[in-house]
């Protein structure tokens, strides 16, 4: 009988354990990190013969459409619009004083932009009242804008996004403004490159952000590198909370590197260069020194942030995809007068200039093409 008992009880034992067993839950699986992806480029200087091959072509997104497709795989997608959308409040587009029609804002929304920096120096190129008319078309069209605004306190402030669960906080600053610059705070503003006040907002922001974006309108017209002023404000930035400066206005490249300041790092952009417009229409590839063809030169920045679970997001690397603007100028010098044709292509995908322009890339970049 004591032998029946203990292999009942043995028996019972087994169950027990067997269902305890069944009853613990699958171990989880580990979260996976998030990855969120940034693209930027520089200045969007639609001149008068930019709108002219965008009316042969039918509208904007035609001239930069081999771009486009790949704007629309980012998570965000940047650019510096360096032209006011005044057709109501402001006079035709001239030389150096620029206005584009209203079309270009959903055309550029079309084209897989999200966020548009209009803090530059041709911001109030048709006076505040086309400043303003700007941001109108551009939030009718569902583009943010970040750098101008109808006070200082709304321009200086800064845009709040969310994108897969990261929290981002974009800033625009200029250096200079043309057409006589900002009035009293109170009425329309465009943010300038004040580096206490800049600091002081970044930092502020910070603690309730997962990354910080600042674009600046900075350095020195066609200058192939860094100012040293520039080194001084991206340092200043870093450390105040900045991870990815992105800049423009040289017109031309400018190199990509990792700025360390104040226990922090982040990455720099001095210039990404032009994305579209009508300079250096009449250098001739193959022909004229590589050095004339600068100002046709871009980039196409394609950054990458990545959050694990209950940290931070880190800027896990910084890629460029080297751009070309195509312009046929040369062929209205040759006594041939086709319509104008400006249209923007990675390099890669431009045989007849890819090795002179990737040749002159290097020297100017440094060889960086990207950081990691």
């Amino acid at each position: 009988m004591r032998k029946a008992r203990l292999i009942f009880a043995i028996l019972l034992a087994l169950l027990g354990g067997a269902a305890c067993r069944r009853r613990t839950p699958p171990p989880q699986a580990a979260p996976v990190p998030v990855r969120f992806t940034l693209a930027a480029v520089g200045d969007l200087l639609l001149h008068q013969d930019v709108q002219r091959a965008a009316e042969t072509a039918g509208g904007f997104h035609p001239l930069w459409a081999p771009v486009a497709e790949r704007l629309a795989q980012a998570d965000l997608a940047f650019g510096n619009l360096e032209v006011p959308l005044a057709p109501r409040t402001g006079a035709a587009s001239r030389p150096f004083v620029f206005n584009a029609p209203a079309r270009l804002a959903p055309d550029l929304k079309a084209s897989g932009f999200q966020v548009l920096a209009t803090a530059n120096n041709h911001a109030y190129d048709q006076g505040t009242a086309g400043m303003l008319e700007t941001l109108d078309h551009l939030a009718q069209s569902g583009l943010a804008a970040v750098g101008s605004g109808p006070s200082r306190e709304a321009a200086e402030a800064p845009l709040l996004l969310e994108r897969r669960g990261l929290r981002i906080a974009f800033f625009a600053r200029t250096e200079t403004l043309n057409q006589g610059g900002n009035g009293a705070p109170t009425g329309p503003w465009v943010a300038l490159l004040d580096l206490e006040r800049t600091g002081a907002a970044i930092t502020a922001v910070r603690p309730s952000v997962d990354l910080v974006v600042v674009s600046l309108h900075w350095g020195d017209e066609y200058a192939l590198a860094p100012a040293p002023r520039q080194m001084k404000a991206a340092e200043a930035l870093v450390a105040a909370g900045a991870d990815l400066i992105l800049g423009h206005h040289p017109h031309v490249l400018q190199p990509l590197r990792w700025v360390e300041a104040g226990g922090r790092k982040g990455a720099v952009a001095f210039s990404l260069g032009n994305f579209i417009s009508n300079q250096d229409r009449t250098y001739r590839p193959g022909q004229d020194e590589a050095a004339l063809g600068d100002n046709r030169d871009g980039a196409l920045l394609w950054a990458t942030f990545r959050k694990g679970p209950g940290r931070s997001a880190a800027l896990e690397s910084v890629d460029l995809v080297p751009l070309w603007t195509l312009n046929n100028w040369p062929d209205r010098a040759a006594g041939r007068t086709p319509a104008r044709d400006i249209r923007v292509s990675p390099l890669d995908q431009v045989a007849e200039v890819n090795a002179i322009r990737r040749h002159r890339l290097e020297t100017v970049l440094e060889g960086r093409w990207s950081l990691r």
